[in-house]
C-alpha cells in the first residue's frame, strides 16, 4: 500500500524542475508511504514518476519503487496488493521465460507479466486493490490503472500542458501547474449523494478512473484530450452471468461454496510480512471475516473496535462479545465526544474533496487505534451491497408495492398538490416529509422510489449558485429493465455508493495513519460467486444477508448473529448543535456564504436555523454543507 504520483509533458522536461516538483508531489503523500521513497524521470520522454512506500511485502530495498521491469521496457508506481502474485510467478515460471527474481514483491512479479503477457492480460490475470501508472520506455506510452471495484484510488487529468496523476488530489495539486476550478455540476451532485461519483472529481478537467479500466496516453494527444478509457472487467457483464447462469445447488452447497470461496480470500489476504490485524464492529461482515480468520490462524488474531459512551451509537460491547467467543486478541477504545469531535475539522484535508459521511470520523478512530499494533488490517466493507444488506432495499420494495396499486394518472395529480402544498409551507421536517410522499406518488417505477431512497438534498439544483445543470444518473435504468429489483439495487450501490462512498472512506481513513486495509468480500471470487446466487439465498422473508449469516452461525451462537444492524454512525447533528456550534457557525456565516458565491446563503441559513432550533429532519443534509465548507476552508489558496 502506497500512494504514486507524477506527470507526463509530451513535449518534454527541464530537467531541473522536475525533481523538485515530483518530490513535492510525492511528499504531499507521506502519510500514505512513510517507509521509503522514490522519485524517477526522463526528461526527453517527459515523463516523471514519484513514489511513497508503505512496506508490506518484501521489506528489503528489492521492493523499491519506481521500479523497472527485468527487460528495461517498463517502469512502474504501484499502489495496493495483487493477492494472487504467487499464482502468477508460477504461471510465467512454467512459461519456460528463465526468469531471475530480485526478490518477492508482488510488483517486480506484475511487471514480469506486463513483459511476458501485455498489459490487458496481465490485467485480466491479477486479482487485488491496486492503482498503478506504468511507463513504456520503447513505446514512449503512460498507462494508468486501476483494480476492478475501486478499492485504490487514481486521479487524472490535464493541466496546462502536462497530464497530472496521483492517488490523492493534493498530489495533483503540490504541482505548479495545478489550477484547480471547483465543478458546480459536480458539487451539485455531492449535495444530491453527499459523495462524488467516479468519473468525476471536485475539479473541473480532473478525473478519477472508473474501476476495472486503463486509460493510455501516446504523446499524440492534444492538451485537454482525453483518450477514452479500456475496460479490461465489467460489473455489467457479471451481473449478467450471473443472472443467466445462476447458482443452482441447495442451502447447504450454497453455504459451503460461499464458506469456501471466503476462507480462499481470507488466506490470501493474511499474507504480509509485518503485523496484521481487523477490524471488529460486532456486525455480520466484520464477525465473519474475523471468525474465518481465527479460524485459520494458529494464535489469537488482533481485533480493534472503537465505542462511543452514547448509547445509540456504541458498538463496542457486540464487538467484545464477538471477540470472546472467537478468542481474539481484542483491543477498545472508548472515545469521548471531545476526542470524536477533533477529527472534524481535519476531514476537509484528509478527504481532499467535499465528502459527507460522517462515519469518516469512527473510522478514522479506529484505523489510528489499529495502527498503534499492527499495519495491516481486514475490513468486513461489501457484504451489503453484494448480499442485500441495506435496510433502503426493502423500504424501496414496500413502498413501490403500495405506489404501483393506484393509478399513475391519479398519484400524480395528488402528487402535484402535495408539491404545491410543500412549498408554500415554512421549511420543516413536516413540509419535507410532504415532499418526499410527493415524489414517491409521482414514481413510474421501483428505480424511481429507489433513487429518491438514496437523494440527500432534492433541490440541490436551487442550493448551489450557478450549477450549470445536471451530471445524469447512473445504469440503475437499464438494470431494473432486465433485473429484480433487490439485485438492481445492489448493482447500483456496488457501481457507486461503494466505490465512491464507502471504499473513499475505508481508504482515506486508514492511510491517513500509514495503515493498510483489506476487503476480503470482494475478493473477485466471492464477488462473482455472489453474482451467481439467486435472491432466495441472499434475502429470505425479512431476513438480509441471509447465507452470510449462515455460514457466520457454524462460528458464532445464533444470538450474536441475529442482531440488529447498527451501522457506524456517531450523533454529530447533536455536536454540532452544542460543542461544535461555534465551528459550524462559522462555517455557515451568512457573510461568508455570499462571500465565497458557492452555496445558496438564504437556504443555507435557514436549514441551520431549523436545526438549531431543534428540527433533525435534515442533518444528513446539513453534514454535507458542513463537510463542503471545511473541505473548500482546508484547499490551499494559489
Amino acid at each position: 500500500m502506497c500512494g504514486i504520483a507524477g506527470f507526463f509533458r509530451p513535449t518534454g522536461l527541464d530537467a531541473g524542475c522536475a525533481e523538485p516538483e515530483l518530490a513535492r508531489m510525492s511528499g504531499s503523500l507521506l502519510h500514505r508511504g512513510p517507509d521509503d521513497s522514490g522519485i524517477w524521470f526522463d526528461a526527453i520522454a517527459g515523463i516523471g514518476l514519484s513514489h511513497r512506500r508503505l512496506s508490506i511485502l518484501d521489506l528489503s530495498p528489492a521492493g523499491h519503487q519506481p521500479m523497472t521491469s527485468a527487460s528495461g521496457r517498463y517502469v512502474i508506481v504501484f499502489n495496493g496488493e495483487i493477492y494472487n502474485h504467487a499464482d502468477m510467478r508460477r504461471d510465467l515460471e512454467a512459461g519456460g521465460s528463465g526468469l531471475q527474481w530480485r526478490g518477492h514483491s508482488d510488483t517486480e512479479i506484475l511487471l514480469a507479466a506486463f513483459d511476458n503477457w501485455g498489459i490487458e492480460p496481465s490485467l485480466k490475470a491479477a486479482s487485488g486493490m491496486f492503482a498503478f501508472a506504468l511507463w513504456d520506455r520503447r513505446d514512449r506510452v503512460l498507462t494508468l490503472a486501476r483494480d476492478r471495484v475501486g478499492e485504490k484510488p487514481l486521479f487524472y487529468g490535464w493541466q496546462g500542458g502536462a497530464v497530472l496523476f496521483g492517488s490523492e488530489l493534493k498530489a495533483l495539486r503540490a504541482h505548479p501547474a495545478f489550477r484547480g476550478c471547483i465543478d458546480r455540476e459536480v458539487l451539485t451532485e455531492y449535495f444530491r449523494r453527499g459523495y462524488i461519483t467516479a468519473p468525476h472529481s471536485i475539479y473541473q478537467g480532473i478525473y478519477k478512473l472508473l474501476p476495472g479500466s486503463y486509460v493510455q496516453f501516446s504523446g499524440k494527444e492534444q492538451p485537454g484530450m482525453l483518450p477514452e478509457p479500456r475496460s479490461y472487467w465489467s460489473l455489467r457483464e457479471v451481473a449478467d452471468l450471473g443472472s443467466a447462469r445462476p447458482f443452482e445447488g441447495s442451502d447447504a452447497e450454497a453455504g459451503s461454496r460461499l464458506e469456501s470461496e471466503l476462507l480462499r480470500a481470507v488466506a490470501h489476504q493474511c499474507i504480509a510480512d509485518v503485523p496484521l490485524g481487523a477490524f471488529l464492529s460486532g456486525g455480520i461482515d466484520s464477525s465473519l471475516i474475523v471468525a474465518l480468520m481465527q479460524a485459520q490462524s494458529a494464535r489469537p488474531v488482533k481485533t480493534f473496535t472503537i465505542g462511543f459512551h452514547e448509547d445509540a451509537s456504541n458498538e463496542a460491547n457486540d464487538a467484545k462479545s464477538v471477540a470472546r467467543q472467537l478468542g481474539t486478541d481484542h483491543t477498545e477504545l472508548y472515545v469521548s465526544a471531545d476526542e470524536a469531535m477533533a477529527v472534524i475539522p481535519r476531514l476537509g484535508g484528509l478527504y481532499d474533496e467535499p465528502f459527507g459521511d460522517s462515519s469518516a470520523i469512527p473510522t478514522f478512530l479506529v484505523s489510528q487505534l489499529a495502527r498503534q499494533h499492527v499495519k495491516v488490517v481486514l475490513s468486513g466493507d461489501g457484504g451489503d451491497e453484494l448480499f442485500g444488506g441495506y435496510g433502503r432495499y426493502q423500504r424501496t420494495s414496500d413502498i413501490w408495492s403500495l405506489v404501483r396499486r393506484v393509478p399513475y394518472f391519479a398519484r400524480k395529480t395528488v402528487s402535484v398538490g402535495m408539491s404545491a402544498f410543500s412549498r408554500r409551507r415554512p421549511l420543516s421536517s413536516t413540509s419535507a416529509k410532504v415532499a418526499r410522499l410527493a415524489q414517491y406518488l409521482s414514481a413510474q417505477d421501483a428505480s424511481a422510489v429507489y433513487q429518491i431512497q438514496t437523494t440527500q438534498r432534492h433541490n440541490a439544483q436551487e442550493f448551489v449558485i450557478a450549477n450549470g445543470g445536471s451530471l445524469g444518473g447512473t445504469e440503475s435504468g437499464a438494470m431494473f429493465a432486465v433485473h429484480d429489483a433487490y439485485s438492481s439495487m445492489m448493482y447500483v450501490d456496488a457501481l457507486t455508493y461503494l466505490p465512491d462512498d464507502i471504499l473513499v472512506k475505508v481508504d482515506r481513513a486508514s492511510m491517513a495513519v500509514g495503515l493498510e486495509a483489506r476487503v476480503p468480500l470482494l475478493d473477485r471470487g466471492v464477488l462473482e460467486f455472489a453474482w451467481q446466487l439467486p435472491l432466495r439465498f441472499k434475502v429470505r422473508g425479512r431476513t438480509r444477508k441471509w447465507l452470510l449469516k449462515q455460514v457466520l452461525k457454524k462460528y458464532l451462537p445464533d444470538a450474536l448473529v441475529e442482531r440488529p444492524k447498527m451501522g457506524f454512525g456517531i450523533p454529530v447533528g447533536q455536536w454540532v448543535r452544542g460543542p461544535q456550534r461555534e465551528w459550524a457557525e462559522g462555517l455557515l456565516s451568512e457573510a461568508r456564504l455570499r462571500g465565497e458565491g458557492f452555496l445558496n446563503a438564504k437556504l443555507a441559513r435557514d436549514h441551520w436555523l431549523r436545526h438549531l432550533g431543534g428540527d433533525s429532519a435534515g442533518s444528513d443534509s446539513l453534514w454535507h454543507v458542513l463537510a463542503f465548507q471545511s473541505w473548500l476552508e482546508s484547499v490551499p489558496s494559489r
